[in-house]
Order: C-alpha cells, then sequence, then structure tokens
C-alpha cells in the first residue's frame, strides 16, 4: 500500500511516501480503505519524536481517519463490508489502508461526506467533551470563546449554540467578526483592546449585565487567560484547551475560592483511550447536530497523499486557511 512514512524522527522534509505491507486484520479487527485523514499540529509532534505515544517504526502518522470497511475479521459481527467508519486510531491514516478494532469505529451518517468527516474530527469532539465533560454546559448559559477563528475555536461556537448556550467569541482584531457571527456567534469581544487585563472583563460584563460568563474555554493561555479568569462569572467554569500564545499560565487559587469557580484541563486523546463509551457519545451527538443543520464542519483544504509535504507545511508555518485533509485514495 501507498503511505506517508516515517523511518527516523524528524521534520516534515524528512518523511517519504512509500510502500509498506498491506495490513492483514486478524479475526477480531477490521481491514479500512482509508478515505480521509485530517491533518493537525500533533501529526507534526509524532512525526519530530515529540508526542507522547509513538508507534514503532517504519510508521504511517496520521490520526482517527476515516473509511470504508474493506474486509471484516472472522469474528467481527458489528460491522460489515461497505460500511462507512470515523476511527479512533491513533496512527496509520496517512496510508491507503488500517487495521482497526471494531469497537475503535463510529458509523458515519450517509449524508457525511469523507472530508468532511476528516474536518470535523479533533475539533469537534474536543469542543464536546470541554463543554459537554468538563464544564457542563446546560441551556441558557453565556459561553466566552477564546481563540474563536481557530478550528477548535470554530467548532465550539457551533457546538455551544446547538447545546444551547449563548456565545461570546473572542478575536484578535475586529477585521475577523464576520467569521464568528457566520458560524453563530451572539457577540464579539476584542482582545486587541488596550488595558486587556480591565478590557475583556469590562466586555464580557457588557454583555452578560455584570454576571460574567459561565463558561471559557481557553485555547490561548498567556496573557488572555490571565484576563478571562477575572471574567468568569461566580460559579463558573473555565476549561484549558491549549497555550496558542506561548506562555503557559499560572493561577494565584485563591482567585478560584472568592468566585466559587473551577478550572480543569482538556486532553482529549485521552478519552479515546479510557472512556470509548462517552466517546462514542460523543460523537453521536455530533453527528446528530450534523443532520438537523445545528453544526457544520469548516471546508476543508484537500490534497492526495502524494502532497503530504505541500498539506503538513501548511500546517507547520501557519498558512492553512482552514482546515487541511489527505485523500489517501485519489
Amino acid at each position: 500500500m501507498r503511505a506517508v512514512i516515517v523511518r527516523k524522527f524528524g521534520d516534515v522534509e524528512e518523511l517519504e511516501i512509500g510502500t509498506l505491507p498491506d495490513p492483514s486484520p486478524s479475526a477480531n479487527d477490521v481491514l479500512l480503505r482509508v478515505d480521509a485523514t485530517s491533518v493537525n499540529f500533533v501529526d507534526l509532534l509524532v512525526v519530530g519524536g515529540k508526542y507522547q505515544f509513538l508507534p514503532n517504526r517504519p510508521f504511517a502518522p496520521g490520526k482517527m481517519a476515516n473509511g470504508t470497511i474493506a474486509a471484516v475479521g472472522a469474528n467481527v459481527v458489528s460491522l460489515k463490508v461497505g460500511d462507512r467508519v470515523q476511527t479512533m486510531a491513533e496512527s496509520g491514516g496517512f496510508a491507503e489502508l488500517m487495521v482497526v478494532a471494531p469497537e475503535n469505529c463510529i458509523p458515519l451518517p450517509a449524508s457525511l461526506s469523507a472530508a468532511d468527516a476528516a474536518s470535523m474530527s479533533l475539533v469537534f469532539d474536543t469542543s464536546w467533551f470541554a463543554l459537554r465533560d468538563r464544564a457542563r454546559i446546560r441551556p441558557g448559559e453565556t459561553v466566552l470563546v477564546l481563540g474563536a477563528t481557530g478550528a477548535v475555536g470554530y467548532a465550539s461556537i457551533q457546538l455551544a449554540k446547538a447545546m444551547g448556550a449563548r456565545v461570546l467569541a473572542a478575536v484578535s482584531s475586529l477585521a475577523k467578526s464576520d467569521t464568528v457571527k457566520a458560524a453563530g456567534a451572539d457577540a464579539v469581544i476584542d482582545l486587541s483592546v488596550g488595558n486587556l487585563r480591565d478590557s475583556l472583563r469590562a466586555q464580557v460584563y457588557d454583555q452578560t449585565g455584570g454576571n460574567g460568563a459561565d463558561i471559557v474555554l481557553d485555547m490561548l493561555g498567556g496573557d488572555v487567560f490571565d484576563a478571562a479568569i477575572r471574567a468568569v462569572a461566580w460559579k463558573g467554569r473555565l476549561v484549558v484547551i491549549g497555550f496558542a500564545t506561548g506562555r503557559i499560565p499560572t493561577l494565584k487559587v485563591n482567585y478560584v475560592l472568592l468566585k466559587n469557580i473551577e478550572v480543569s484541563g482538556l486532553q482529549v486523546s485521552d478519552y479515546r483511550k479510557r472512556d470509548m463509551p462517552q466517546m462514542r457519545t460523543c460523537f453521536e451527538e455530533m453527528y446528530g447536530f450534523y443532520e438537523s443543520g445545528k453544526v457544520r464542519p469548516a471546508a476543508p483544504q484537500t490534497y492526495p497523499l502524494e502532497e503530504y509535504e505541500v498539506a503538513m507545511t501548511e500546517i507547520r508555518d501557519r498558512k492553512a486557511a482552514g482546515r487541511v485533509v489527505l485523500l489517501p485514495q485519489e
């Protein structure tokens, strides 16, 4: 099979396109013809040998591929040849074929294309766990989404709205307002205003009658976290998802005590390893929202497998305008 191959850990330029032996499913596995796999920053960590879970080399990178079942093991009864599934696989997606355990496969809606399913994976599920599991969202609450124009931010706006919340979208420039409003945001918070420590809270209070945000999703960290923690409502919840600004913030916990607030973290890959039943619930609700028209994946930029270097470089150099997806069958 054709595959992007990691023979030694390093930069994108050290990968190669070549052939690996066709995988063969055991009696308890399925063989998947890979239709689409998203390209993400985490893939750069994997090929660079900097991720916490690394397969034995040589291997094909690519997390959470989706595809069509090409063969099933003798003991598999839950899936059949021709079924389209989203996998929870941690690697192997940048290849034509892969073997997956059936319990790590979730059926795809017939109306959802392979490219759009890949566009949703790793971002909509991250947002879902932040909102449903860590923040315990309730209808009518106000959610402040930091980094709202990023992939996880885009998904968070849509999912929070689908779950019945009012959404404040924080942007680095008001020139990006139309983007977050098109995603469903009710109001925009301008992070470019001076004296962010006070101005962010003032804007949020202005939008919430002085109450603050019930939930804050933080993909940014740094000074934005320092300001946003002051805009959390009484008994509010802030979920740390990432540190895109580059600085990991610290928190004086007396502030947590004084306002009865919670600060939690989210590492979504742990759920794939520790709680597949909840991961399945996540995708089933996401796909239900998709089928009812409440959410829509960002239109992906697609590449054939041979153009993996272009696709991964777009992510590495932060030039990608949206989601990037490899299509191994093209």
